[in-house]
C-alpha cells in the first residue's frame, strides 16, 4: 500500500515507519519536528532510516538514502493548504496519524499547542482523507480519554465524557470528529487508544527516560502519588504489531449497532475504537525496581502527590481487539526494560 504516517520522527511512527518500511509498503513521513523535546533525538531516529538532516528543508519531499520505498516531508499538520495539496498529488491508499502534540502535563501551560496540532490539524487530515478516496484512516487516541473513569480495567464500551487534561479532551475530540467523517462521508476511521507506550528512542518526557537518566546521574527521581500507581506499560513493538493489524482491517460497520443502547466504540459507520496495552498493569515501584535491578544502582526517590492531570491507575481491556485482530501485546516488563536501556545505553 501507499500509506502516509505522521509523526514518523516521533517515537511510535519511527518504529512504525519502519515496519511497514520492512514489509515493502510505500511510505511517506511526515513530521514537523518541533522542539518540544531535544529536536536530535527526533533527527536520529530519521537517519537510522536514511533520511538525513541536510537533506529535510520544509515542504520538500525527500527520498531515504538506504529505502527507496520511504520519502519523508517536513510539515506541520496544521498548514491546510499544503496539507491539501499533498493528500491530492500523492493519492494514499491508507494513513496513520500519530503526529500531535504530546504530554498531559505541557498542556496545563500550553494549550493553544493542543488545538493547533491536536484539533485544527487532525481535521486537515480529515479533509484529506474524504476528498482524496482514501481507504482507512487509523489515528493515535490515548488511554487518557478515560480521564475519571474508576472501572477497571478500562473498555472501549466505558462512558469517556469526563477527561481530566486537555491533551486528553483533544484526544476524545478526534474520536468525535472522526465519526462525524465516518458517518457523514463514508471514511473507514479506527481510533487507537495506547497504553504508557515505552521502549528504544522513547520520549525523554517519559517516565522510563527520566528515572534511567536521574539513577545513572545519581540524581532523585520524581515519585508522583507516593509510588501508589499502577499502569498498563506496553512495549512499543507491541503497539506497532497491533497498529499494523488495524491499518490493514479497515472497519465495515456494525450492522448490530443500536442507538437505543449506542456502543462508543463502533457505530453503524465505518468507526471503530480499540485499545491497544498489555492487560497486565505494573505497580509503579516495580517498575521502578525493575529498572534499579538492570542498572545495578538504587534511585533517590523524591516521593510526592499526585499531579494534576494524572490519574492512579490504567489497565487495558483488549477483548474486542483479539476478537477483531486475533491480537494481544504480551512483552512483559523486564524484557521491554531491557530492550529501552540496551539501546539508552548504547546511544548515550
Amino acid at each position: 500500500m501507499k500509506i502516509l504516517v505522521t509523526g514518523t520522527a516521533g517515537f511510535i511512527g519511527y518504529h512504525l515507519a519502519n515496519r511497514l518500511i520492512a514489509r515493502g509498503d510505500e511510505v511517506l513521513g511526515l513530521d514537523c519536528i518541533n522542539d518540544y523535546y531535544d529536536p536530535q533525538l527526533k533527527f536520529d531516529r530519521l537517519a537510522t532510516a536514511g533520511i538525513r538532516r541536510e537533506d529535510i528543508a520544509e515542504g520538500r519531499i525527500i527520498t531515504s538514502r538506504t529505502h527507496p520505498n520511504y520519502r519523508f516531508v517536513r510539515m506541520r499538520l496544521e498548514d491546510k493548504d499544503s496539507i491539501a495539496r499533498l493528500f491530492a498529488e500523492e493519492q494514499f491508499d491508507a494513513v496513520c496519524n500519530l503526529a500531535a502534540q504530546a504530554g498531559v502535563r505541557y498542556s496545563l501551560i500550553n494549550p493553544g499547542a493542543y488545538i493547533e496540532s491536536n484539533i485544527a490539524g487532525f481535521l486537515n487530515i480529515l479533509e484529506g482523507c474524504r476528498h482524496n478516496g482514501v481507504k482507512h484512516l487509523a489515528y493515535a487516541s490515548s488511554s487518557s480519554v478515560y480521564g475519571l473513569n474508576e472501572n477497571m480495567p478500562f473498555s472501549t464500551s466505558d462512558n469517556v465524557d469526563h477527561p481530566i487534561s486537555l491533551y486528553a479532551a483533544s484526544k476524545k475530540s478526534n474520536e468525535l470528529m472522526a465519526h462525524t467523517y465516518s458517518h457523514l462521508f463514508g471514511v473507514p476511521t479506527t481510533g487507537l487508544r495506547f497504553f504508557t507506550v515505552y521502549g528504544p528512542w522513547g520520549r525523554p518526557d517519559m517516565a522510563l527516560f527520566l528515572f534511567t537518566k536521574a539513577i545513572l546521574a545519581g540524581e532523585p527521581i520524581k515519585v508522583f502519588n507516593y509510588g501508589n500507581m499502577v499502569r498498563d506499560f506496553t512495549y512499543v513493538a507491541d503497539i506497532v504489531e497491533g497498529v499494523i493489524r488495524v491499518i490493514d482491517h479497515p472497519p465495515a460497520g456494525n450492522p448490530g449497532w443500536n442507538g437505543a443502547d449506542p456502543d462508543p466504540s463502533s457505530s453503524r459507520a465505518p468507526y471503530k475504537i480499540y485499545n491497544i496495552g498489555n492487560n497486565n498493569p505494573v505497580k509503579l515501584m516495580d517498575f521502578i525496581a525493575a529498572i534499579e535491578k538492570r542498572l545495578g544502582k538504587e534511585a533517590v526517590k523524591e516521593m510526592l502527590p499526585m499531579q494534576p492531570g494524572d490519574v492512579p491507575a490504567t489497565s487495558a481491556d483488549v477483548a474486542d481487539l483479539v476478537r477483531d485482530l486475533d491480537y494481544k501485546p504480551e512483552t512483559g516488563v523486564k524484557e521491554g526494560i531491557d530492550g529501552f536501556l540496551d539501546w539508552y545505553l548504547g546511544y548515550f
